[in-house]
């Protein structure tokens, strides 16, 4: 029994020193560097583009439910969106600002809105560069994304840059933001609903308890991604069609009445946000501290949530049925605009206004859904209940979103298609979603976080190159007045 006891302390020693070394390396990915690398690209795309995320977000929001009818893909351009939406609305949403105010405070919320009104920019030019450089395989499958516009834009000695973006790509996918976070979201939303006090038992691994309901959770979602999963694209984008919208409807709506309910706590909130954004709150000497912590936890959560800069939106905006790169772009664009400036804001305001956030026996989807409890007019447990489902089917869609992307990724690096390759790769992935429920919440969000940062370099390196290409042709788009016809 002691030598049991000396064993098990050892694993988590073993598993403590882990998480602080994933934590160092997350620290040095995400740091000014990338932080700045990110916001200077989305802000020289905003100057070349004549801040056309604000001067054409009506249009886009037209096009976002209107399909182009002459064009050549092999998904409608909504289709391409929800996909895209799909990967984006995730545990980001709800997991990520609640971690990221947590960590960084409510300034940390306002920094995620910097970051997604230049990103907006970024994000157009990602889906715009995937329609022009896209290709057809033998199969008739349209491929595009980053691997592609950097291979056939910037020329073929820069191959290795896209072989770089794949590798990390599929490593996000499959080790990330794409299985592992967003399972460990839903069963913490689902433990915290069925077993609060985690009495339900089920095993004890490295010293940590695994309940029943985070069990059967795993297993349920894990079957239920396999099914669309093993279907591929047309699969998954029929399922985001229909979840993500209604899904993205409902959460707002919740939290508009959360707002409602709660209307003369916000101009406090917003205060606190601003103050704490700039290090206003901190001791003397400390304000810069705490506005770089603020601005670091704001920029990578964002990042992490609307994904714009990192380079995966463009691969689903690759098979979207256009003739218009100008326009598929702006449709990407909306994404960012959805997924941060409007579901973000609500989920950070709702754990301000509450004041969730400052309990410090709380982490992850724990804050979000104390501030639902404290801010919705409803019973407790129907407050959970609400904010259970939600991110249930947010993380769900993300992971088949994501499925598709890291599955791109390994295509173009083997260099060509293979039926029992893709097999292969997806029920790999499965099995990923599968053990995702049984990892740390620091460890698993910091590995997250480091994959993103690998992916943006590669990406922002080639938008920043391409930027020349995006600007004139977006220019003469509008010159013609192409958007009228």
């Amino acid at each position: 029994m002691c030598g049991l006891k000396k064993k098990s302390k050892e694993e988590a020693c073993c598993m403590e020193k882990l998480t602080k070394f994933v934590t160092m390396i997350d620290g040095w990915v995400w740091g000014i560097p990338l932080i700045a690398l990110i916001l200077l690209c989305g802000i020289w795309l905003t100057m070349r583009l004549r801040g056309l995320q604000l001067r054409h977000l009506g249009k886009a929001l037209k096009f976002m439910v209107k399909n182009e009818e002459s064009g050549e893909g092999e998904v409608t351009s909504f289709g391409a969106l929800c996909t895209a939406l799909s990967a984006t609305i995730g545990t980001g949403n709800i997991v990520g600002v609640a971690t990221a105010i947590a960590a960084g405070g409510p300034g940390a919320l306002l920094w995620m809105e910097v970051a997604a009104l230049f990103g907006m920019a970024t994000k157009y030019s990602e889906g715009f560069l995937a329609i022009k450089y896209r290709t057809v395989d033998k199969n008739g499958h349209y491929l595009g994304g980053p691997f592609y516009y950097i291979e056939n834009g910037m020329g073929s000695r820069w191959k290795w840059l896209a072989k770089l973006f794949a590798l990390f790509g599929m490593l996000a996918g499959l080790l990330g933001i794409g299985t592992i976070t967003q399972i460990n979201g839903i069963t913490s939303a689902a433990n915290n609903f069925f077993d609060p006090d985690k009495s339900g038992i089920a095993f004890t691994l490295f010293e940590q308890d695994y309940t029943w309901t985070t069990v059967i959770m795993g297993l349920l979602i894990t079957a239920c991604a396999a099914l669309v999963i093993i279907g591929g694209l047309k699969r998954i984008s029929q399922i985001s069609q229909i979840v993500v919208p209604f899904m993205a409807v409902a959460y707002v709506l919740c939290c508009l009445i959360l707002m409602v309910c709660n209307a003369k706590a916000i101009p406090a909130a917003v205060v606190e946000i601003v103050r704490s954004a700039f290090g206003m709150d901190a001791v003397a000497g400390g304000a810069l501290g705490a506005m770089m912590v603020a601005m670091q936890k704001g920029i990578a959560r964002g990042i992490f949530s609307n994904e714009a800069g990192l380079g995966s939106a463009p691969i689903a905006a690759a098979a979207a049925k256009t003739k218009e790169p100008v326009r598929q772009g702006l449709v990407t664009m909306t994404g960012t605009f959805i997924d941060t400036i409007v579901i973000c804001t609500m989920t950070g305001l709702a754990i301000v206004v509450s004041g969730a956030w400052q309990n410090p026996e709380l982490e992850g989807v724990e804050i979000t859904d104390a501030a639902f409890q404290h801010g919705l007019p409803f019973p407790g447990q129907v407050s959970s209940f609400i904010l259970m489902a939600c991110l249930v089917f947010f993380a769900f869609t993300t992971i088949l979103g994501w499925s598709y992307y890291s599955e791109r990724c390994l295509t173009y690096l083997r260099g060509k298609s293979s039926h029992a390759l893709t097999l292969s790769y997806r029920w790999l992935y499965i099995v990923a979603v599968f053990i995702g429920p049984y990892l740390t919440v620091e460890a698993v969000w910091d590995t997250a976080d480091i994959f993103n940062g690998l992916m943006a370099f590669p990406n922002v390196i080639a938008l920043i190159v391409l930027s020349g290409v995006v600007a004139q042709e977006t220019k003469q788009y509008f010159k013609e007045k192409r958007h009228l016809l």
